[in-house]
């Protein structure tokens, strides 16, 4: 099971109730305290407190879709600022496109696998 540390806000938002009762909360359950480096106190979740953390989790109404359609709108966004006038992309956004690319009859064939290139004009 994870450690999950929390300070005195924290843990009162998660059990709805003020730190101060959080506070007391935590001595009556002889939850492990430690001083952060910041300063704060934190509390270590036990068991049950673990599990309703979990569950808040769940519950909480994220719009994950939204979020990484967003995020695709941004990176499209983005990708064109950085292209170049004139300069068409692959698809997938990165290198010039297939058709401005020399045709395959124009390359050199290779002398180490002729038979790789032998059906190339």
């Amino acid at each position: 099971m994870p450690q999950i540390w929390m300070t005195y806000d924290e843990l009162a938002t998660l059990s709805g109730c003020t730190p101060a009762e959080a506070r007391l909360r935590a001595l009556h359950l002889s939850l492990d305290r430690r001083k952060s480096r910041d300063g704060a106190t934190r509390v270590k979740l036990d068991l049950a407190l673990t599990a309703k953390f979990f569950a808040s989790i769940r519950e909480a109404d994220f719009d994950l879709d939204g979020a990484i359609e967003a995020l695709q709108s941004t990176h499209r966004q983005m990708a064109e600022l950085l292209a170049p006038a004139g300069f068409p992309r692959a698809r997938g956004g990165l290198g010039p496109s297939p058709d401005i690319l020399e045709p395959a009859s124009s390359r050199r064939r290779s002398p180490h696998f002729p038979s790789l290139f032998a059906n190339q004009a």
